[in-house]
């Protein structure tokens, strides 16, 4: 297969557009006061730490494990919760099952706000009311989800066909009847699918928001980094790595399950 040569004519645009993506990263770069000269001081520095993370304090691993547990507890519990209130709030931001369409709009706008604030937010802000520890960045997980889960469930139910829920309107039945009967049963594959994919989401935000106070892995990584103690940084990567590797395989296989 020969591939055609680009025409002089046209190859300008290439040269223009290779033009302006290297003007905007230069003025990228300056604006963030990117110092290659102090990547190069500090390269030092910045090889025995990578050392130091490639060796890992397997002792340090008994101290790790309630923080583990709190960080799957607090996946767990949010995807949960997150699930069970994004489910009717998915129905009521969605043309096909709603009727109202100032409520379609006023449910679309709310969830819009909700998934604008990032969850580390949410877990800042958060800390400061209910304190620090789990409760706050369950809570903050929650929020996360339920913004996810509304967007991703919504647009499913927007494809779905209306065949069934016209019918079951034209027999004089209710929408929310309508919508249990006819709609629930097409979109709980791609709602099954979702909450576990927000699982997956969860193990390794909750992870994050702990650097704030929100409980979970997050507070120990925070504690070990503040006094450079790499190699147990180094450990409690590696678990949070395994961690999410064996979730995302068994994910994806319940998923492939509930869609076959």
């Amino acid at each position: 297969m020969t591939t055609r040569p680009v025409k002089p004519r046209t190859a300008w645009k290439a040269w223009a557009v290779g033009a302006v993506v290297l003007a905007i990263t230069v003025w990228t770069a300056i604006g963030v006061e990117t110092d290659i000269g102090a990547l190069v001081r500090n390269l030092g520095n910045a090889v025995n730490n990578l050392v130091a993370l490639t060796q890992p304090d397997y002792w340090f691993f008994p101290n790790t494990l309630p923080a583990l547990a709190q960080t799957l507890q607090m996946a767990v519990i949010a995807t949960a919760i997150g699930a069970a209130v994004g489910l009717p709030l998915s129905f009521l931001a969605s043309r096909v099952t709603d009727p109202s369409a100032p409520l379609v709009a006023i449910t679309r706008s709310v969830m819009n706000v909700v998934r604008a604030v990032p969850d580390l937010l949410y877990a800042s802000i958060l800390v400061t009311i209910v304190g620090v520890g789990a409760l706050s960045g369950t809570i903050a997980l929650v929020l996360f989800n339920v913004g996810i889960v509304v967007k991703l469930v919504s647009e499913a139910i927007d494809s779905v066909d209306r065949g069934p829920l016209e019918a079951a309107l034209a027999t004089g039945a209710t929408w929310v009847r309508a919508d249990r009967a006819a709609v629930f049963p097409q979109v709980l594959p791609v709602f099954a699918s979702q909450t576990l994919y927000v699982l997956e989401l969860n193990v390794r935000a909750s992870t994050v928001i702990g650097l704030v106070g929100g409980g979970g892995l997050g507070i120990l990584i925070d504690q070990v980094r503040t006094f450079y103690r790499y190699h147990q940084l180094s450990l409690i990567i590696l678990e949070i790595l395994v961690a999410v590797l064996v979730l995302e395989a068994a994910s994806s296989w319940l998923r492939r399950k509930l869609v076959s």
